[in-house]
């Protein structure tokens, strides 16, 4: 993974509750391999019509969001299915963060293991960044992970809360084997003292 210490990026609205992970990945793209670039079945059936043109209705289509990398929603974003697919779709196509005051739980998980950041904040403090987004397009925001905030171009500031392993694994830009293989020098000597008091 790609270290996250620090993210000074346009955001993305998405001003609706409980956006499930079908609508952030179609099922029918569940058997593609990892491999894929899954950032172009982003929101599919939202973006595309059904003969694959763009729907200039849906925000990310329009220019000042193409370069998007931060998400902001409403309440229990996630929700749904458990697919991990719904993760790589948004960090394949760029997204490193989404911000809402609640997600679905198993795609909170998902996401902290795979380089995106999900960040809670008060519905009334994400009420005021979708405000912002949506009436100046392209607006920026900036996630500052070790310190725990996020800042606001009027200068409102919100800290959020992340346990520490996470926080680690994501600044570093490690995964869970990384983590582990950081390890393999007291692991080997846990090991040979295991092994020698227990002949």
């Amino acid at each position: 993974m790609q270290p996250f210490p620090h993210l000074d990026a346009p955001a993305l609205p998405v001003p609706r509750s409980n956006v499930d992970t079908d609508q952030i990945v179609p099922a029918r793209y569940l058997q593609k391999p990892r491999s894929d670039d899954f950032g172009q079945f982003l929101f599919r059936d939202l973006r595309f019509d059904k003969e694959g043109k763009e729907n200039p209705d849906f925000m990310l289509n329009a220019p000042p969001y193409r370069e998007a990398r931060i998400v902001v929603a409403q309440d229990n974003f996630g929700c749904g299915s458990s697919r991990e697919h719904a993760v790589w779709a948004l960090h394949d196509y760029g997204f490193r963060a989404v911000i809402a005051p609640s997600f679905g739980d198993i795609f909170f998980s998902n996401a902290l293991k795979n380089g995106l950041l999900p960040v809670v904040l008060p519905a009334a403090a994400v009420d005021h960044l979708l405000e912002m987004a949506q009436a100046e397009p392209g607006m920026r925001l900036v996630v500052d992970l070790p310190a725990q905030t996020v800042a606001a171009p009027d200068g409102a500031v919100y800290r959020f809360d992340i346990d520490a392993f996470s926080k680690k694994c994501l600044v570093e830009g490690l995964n869970e084997i990384d983590y582990t293989l950081q390890k393999a020098d007291q692991i080997t000597a846990f090991e040979q003292r295991y092994a020698a008091a227990h002949p």
